[in-house]
């Protein structure tokens, strides 16, 4: 007798497992998903730190790998003025500069960022996006700027803009002696008319 009934049981056995899987299809179907994961919030565009009137200009530009060649680099840029990196106002108020392996430039905006950061980078899309060089230090004269994606940052490295001297600028001579103009002489007033005597009648 229990020869006969194993097959039974573990056609039972085998057909609640169905069952329970038909009611699993069925609960999916009924509208219940597993929970997806939430897409990154996007980040808000700030006004910048700075104009992008400040970037106007002739720089000198270098890049280093390693903090500890940030000063040195600094020099070798401000030395670069001989053949200056041009920057200038684009069209709809950005900046003109290349983005990375581009032999042309493209008008970039001034992104700020919360936490005080500020981005360079294309104005239709948001602050610090991978394409963006986020502003290390700027102080009017040295701009440093470090690539967003990890890649392009190994190979260009951090850049830093050193501005150049403006053109026709006067050298300043040392050991100049001015000599003072020496005043000029009054001319002397012309001598008044004698009147001549009256003459005495006799």
């Amino acid at each position: 007798m229990s020869r006969c009934h194993r097959p039974t049981i573990a056609a039972a056995v085998f057909v609640g497992l169905a069952a329970l899987a038909l009611a699993g299809c069925e609960t999916t179907m009924s509208g219940v998903h597993p929970a997806e994961p939430a897409a990154p919030a996007a980040v808000p565009t700030l006004p910048p730190a700075f104009p992008p009137q400040d970037l106007v200009g002739r720089w000198g530009l270098a890049a280093y790998h390693k903090e500890a060649d940030r000063e040195r680099t600094i020099t070798a840029a401000a030395n670069q003025c001989r053949n200056p990196y041009v920057i200038t106002l684009g069209p709809t108020g950005g900046v003109m500069m290349h983005l990375a392996d581009q032999s042309q430039p493209s008008e970039l905006a001034l992104k700020g960022a919360p936490g005080g950061k500020t981005y360079v980078g294309l104005k239709s899309q948001p602050p610090g996006v991978p394409a963006d060089r986020e502003v290390v230090s700027f102080n009017g004269r040295v701009l440093i700027l470090r690539w967003m994606d990890p890649e392009v940052q190994s190979r260009y490295g951090t850049m830093v803009y050193v501005r150049c001297a403006p053109d026709g600028r006067k050298r300043h001579v040392r050991n100049t002696v001015h000599h003072r103009a020496k005043p000029m002489a009054k001319p002397k007033p012309a001598p008044k008319p004698v009147q001549p005597p009256i003459q005495q009648q006799r």
